[in-house]
């Protein structure tokens, strides 16, 4: 494939817990916020990832009884960062975040392209992008 077609991984990331209180519904509503930018992702031809994906079933596996105990902490950022090194850049949506404001940190230690809008990601100049 020409590197102009080449497929791209990149990191969705947002705000998880940030303006939440550890509220589930508040947290899920920000992880649909970040999803709401797969799909567009995908459709470019590219593999659109949030870290929540992985982090997320791994916490419960570690045995996380609530948002921000060790278990919980063993596994929700280092496993983004591990998925970093896999990744071609970071899509960082949303407001304020220290967990988001730190993928695109390790991100740019790894040289890595971090887009702050989706029409900077190629061939996703798309006029429908979801709200910010």
């Amino acid at each position: 494939m020409p590197p102009e077609k080449r497929s791209l991984m990149i990191l969705i990331a947002g705000p998880y817990r940030s303006g939440t209180g550890d509220d589930p519904a508040k947290m899920a509503a920000n992880v649909a916020v970040m999803e709401a930018y797969a799909l567009p992702i995908f459709r470019a031809g590219h593999v659109p990832v949030l870290g929540e994906w992985f982090a997320l079933p791994l916490v419960h596996l570690a045995g996380s009884r609530q948002v921000g105990d060790a278990a919980f902490n063993e596994v929700f950022h280092p496993i983004a960062e591990r998925l970093l090194e896999h990744c071609d850049g970071v899509l960082r949506v949303g407001g304020s975040s220290q967990g988001a404001d730190m993928m695109v940190t390790v991100a740019q230690s790894l040289g890595l392209q971090v887009y702050r809008r989706l029409a900077e990601i190629p061939g996703c100049a798309d006029p429908h992008q979801p709200m910010e």
